[in-house]
């Protein structure tokens, strides 16, 4: 490889979330092997956190690769409008044998943000062809959706899209449901709904991801919905990162027994980190809702990469390999690593919201007031630390967390935690 690829790069790439005055140091990755990351010079980094979540199989897996090859050799790309072929169709029919039962219908996009403003947009217009007056959306504060206009106006307003706050549309906001504090959750949502102009709920289930994997129990969700079915609101699980075993069940929203969402927003580790896909599925009533003969109620969405057939295949493939005893296996083991973990973790007094839901652990570095913001020195620092010792750990600012691929080996794993209690015992020494 060109030694001068770094140099090539700086000169022709804008990379995302980085501040390109001062993130001049990227590292050149020539090959991937299940949950490595293999350097120009041979290193091999752990990828603790599945390359931004996505990689939920490891990287490179020879089942997913192949899909894709054989699929390449038939059909690559088709209009989607007026036409279909058989990728779309299985996926559609696999997704749907793993999604709550009351899902029907599926609408593809290109990601995680498009598959947002797809369900954003139906949930909108349902009531628009109902001639009915609700005309806004409701989300939880701290919340993460996507960096699309739709997407970000039901994120929560920060630093990411302070310069565009103006041009975003107005939003309600419940309180995070934290422990000990649901009761004002639920008010305020009760408050929002009887305004009567409500017309969809998003939220992500169970955990929180760019917020700083956030966590929150099932049953609080469950009340939510309950509280949201007595007012006619079109509900939104953003399973984006939640989705396809992270947090040990195919979907989180399935910790839920009595209601099941409107509608699913899928992306990331749908196609096992090969392909970029988004996925958005609903319910028969709101399919029912656009079905019809005026025009004006048709679903005037798409994309020019609609339910690209290598995309499909991927995800086929990714789903199989989901379904296999040996990756629920994976699941569990990586679950219980997690657990186990927690209490050394919760033996610093620095370490704060040690939490574990499925395959995500995660926990707060606060040595210091100035820690939480972030933006705080720590964050490089921990960055670095891990990165000189081969581990990819990305902090959420002050939160560390792991959402490993579920192939990792336990001597990955028991690697990781040795190095995460090297920088806690070595914080410790010093704040002594």
């Amino acid at each position: 490889m060109d030694n001068n690829l770094v140099e090539r790069d700086l000169k022709t790439i804008w990379h995302p979330y980085t501040q390109m005055k001062l993130n001049k140091e990227l590292i050149p990755i020539i090959k991937g092997e299940r949950e490595f990351l293999i350097r120009e010079n041979g290193d091999r980094i752990i990828d603790a956190i599945s390359s931004w979540w996505v990689n939920i199989h490891g990287h490179a897996n020879p089942i997913i690769a192949k899909a894709i090859a054989d699929q390449a050799k038939e059909l690559e790309q088709v209009i989607f409008a007026g036409f279909t072929h058989e990728p779309a169709v299985r996926l559609a029919e696999a997704l749907l044998d793993i999604l709550p039962s009351s899902h029907s219908k599926i609408f593809y996009s290109d990601n995680g943000s498009t598959a947002v403003e797809v369900a954003i947009k139906l949930a909108l217009q349902y009531f628009k062809n109902d001639n009915k007056p609700k005309n806004k959306l409701l989300a939880i504060e701290g919340a993460y959706h996507g960096d699309t206009f739709g997407a970000m106006s039901v994120s929560a307003r920060g630093a990411f899209n302070e310069a565009f706050h103006h041009h975003l549309f107005d939003v309600d906001y419940l309180p995070f449901p934290e422990e000990g504090k649901e009761e004002l959750c639920y008010e305020a949502l009760r408050k929002s709904l009887r305004e009567g102009s409500i017309a969809g709920f998003i939220y992500e289930p169970l955990v929180q991801g760019a917020a700083g994997m956030r966590m929150y129990k099932p049953e609080v969700l469950e009340k939510m919905l309950e509280i949201c079915q007595e007012f006619e609101v079109i509900t939104i699980a953003d399973e984006v990162m939640t989705g396809f075993g992270r947090t040990g069940k195919n979907f989180a929203s399935e910790y839920v027994s009595r209601f099941e969402p409107d509608i699913i927003c899928m992306s990331k580790g749908i196609t096992g980190g090969f392909m970029p896909l988004g996925t958005t599925s609903c319910k028969e009533f709101i399919y029912e809702r656009f079905y019809s003969d005026d025009k004006s109620k048709t679903f005037y969405h798409g994309h020019s990469f609609t339910a690209n057939s290598l995309s499909c295949a991927a995800s086929i493939a990714s789903i199989s390999i989901l379904k296999d005893s040996k990756t629920q296996q994976y699941l569990k083991d990586i679950a219980q690593f997690h657990e186990t973990f927690k209490p050394d973790l919760q033996n610093f007094d620095f370490v704060q919201n040690v939490k574990s839901t499925g395959t995500i652990l995660s926990f707060e570095f606060v040595p210091d007031a100035s820690a939480t913001s972030y933006f705080n020195k720590n964050r490089n620092e921990i960055y670095e630390f891990f990165m000189q010792r081969n581990i990819l750990i990305r902090p959420l600012g002050n939160v560390i967390y792991l959402i490993p691929p579920y192939c990792i080996s336990g001597e990955s794993l028991k690697t990781i935690k040795s190095a995460i209690l090297e920088f806690l015992n070595g914080r410790k020494a010093k704040l002594d």
